[in-house]
């Protein structure tokens, strides 16, 4: 199985303008990441919450961006739940490699009825306004 086409810039008959099939951003998996994402800065938007905050130099060194993604049942059922994940998870592949910046930790938490059925371009834009809210009040 080959992986899915992503974009190159300079190939004839191809758009320069799509992200690329595979992210440039880290996961997390690791409860006192996101504890530590919850205690940080947050900018709420009418699609999710975005939690970030600014890693320490001593912990996971080098790594870029990392991102992590929650829904808790209050979202709704499993099927509810893993569709709201996969958009935002699609909202952080394109966006964050962009708008985002290397040393952060990023947690998207999904909302209740509004992740899975609100305008993908809709939650884009708020995704890239709160990024730019959430780094102008840390400079």
């Amino acid at each position: 199985m080959t992986p899915p086409d992503a974009t190159v810039q300079g190939q004839p008959g191809r758009g320069t303008e799509a992200a690329p099939a595979v992210s440039v951003c880290r996961t997390l998996a690791r409860r006192a990441d996101f504890l530590a994402a919850a205690r940080a800065k947050r900018q709420s938007t009418p699609g999710f919450l975005l939690q970030a905050r600014p890693r320490r130099p001593d912990e996971a060194p080098g790594e870029g961006i990392r991102v992590g993604f929650t829904c808790s049942r209050k979202v709704g059922n499993a099927v509810a739940r893993n569709r709201a994940r996969r958009r935002l998870r699609e909202l952080a592949r394109l966006v964050l490699p962009q708008a985002g910046r290397p040393g952060w930790d990023y947690v998207l938490v999904g909302r209740p009825d509004v992740t899975a059925r609100r305008d993908f371009a809709a939650m884009t834009a708020d995704l890239r306004r709160a990024l730019a809210r959430l780094h102008r009040e840390a400079t």
